[in-house]
Order: C-alpha cells, then structure tokens, then sequence
C-alpha cells in the first residue's frame, strides 16, 4: 500500500474534466494521480508505483488500449481498468486481450460500482503479489530437496 495507506490509482484521461470529477469523489478512499496524456502517465510510472490504472479509451496520441499493452510489458502486476464512453465491443475485445484488462467500465461512470472495482481490483493485485512470493519460496524449496537428493544418491 501506499505511504498514506491508501490504495494508488492512476487516472489517465485526455478531458480535465473527468480528472477533476474522479479526484474530488475518491480522494478519501485512494490515493490519487491523474494524468492527461499517456506521455506523463509513463513518466509517473518510471518513479511511482500503482496498484490500479484507469484509463479512458480515446486519447490524442495513444488508446487506452496501446497504453495498457505497454503497461503489460513493464508492470504485469499493476490491474488496469478501461473507462471510456463508446461502446464498441472491437474495443472491448482488445483491452481484454491485448491490455489484459481487469474491468471495462462505461461513461458516465457510477460511482458505487467504479469504487468497489478499484477495491476488487486491489484484491487481485495482493493476491496476484503473493502467489508469486510463494512461487518463489516453493523454487527455493525445490532446489534445496534436489540438492539434498543428489547428496543422498552420491552417498
């Protein structure tokens, strides 16, 4: 979690607007960033660490759907989220398979339903963090019963 104890959102979204909206509803239950174009929204995320990112689908320069493949590659734990206002299930379709995403959410959002998303999305980030630690710790294990193996067949 984040030094406030909060979760860290990243909000991305070409339309200040909307970044206005989202920060002024949740900056009591998240820490938040926002961004306005996909360039800052790396350079955040070269120094910050993010748990969930939102982003909105139509952007000048890059899709939300381009950004989160770029997310895949560089940070595959943090849970990425479209929000965007056209219903385009081509759209759909490639956030889901090339961004991976967690969730797709409509504009205008719904409050209630965007939070406990966030929260969900969260959830999965921490329990994605620790079957990798016990991925490794079982690695660990493994060549420690082969090492003792080999010394018992060389015995």
């Amino acid at each position: 979690m984040a030094e406030t104890g909060k979760i860290k959102v990243l909000f991305v979204d070409d339309e200040v607007h909307n970044l206005e909206a989202f920060k002024a509803t949740f900056r009591r239950d998240f820490e938040i960033f926002v961004c306005l174009n996909v360039g800052d929204a790396l350079k955040l995320l070269e120094t910050e660490t993010m748990h969930v990112i939102l982003s909105d689908q139509r952007m000048p320069g890059m899709t939300g759907v381009e950004f989160f493949e770029i997310c895949q590659e560089k940070i595959p734990n943090v849970m990425r989220i479209l929000i965007t206002g056209y219903a385009d299930i081509n759209i759909v379709v490639d956030a889901v398979n090339k961004g991976n995403i967690f969730k797709y959410i409509q504009k205008p959002w719904n409050n209630e339903l965007l939070k406990s998303s966030i929260f969900l999305a969260y959830e999965i980030y921490l329990e994605n963090l620790n079957q990798k630690k016990d991925i490794e710790e079982l690695k660990i294990v493994n060549e420690q019963l082969e090492f003792l193996a080999r010394q018992n067949l060389l015995s």
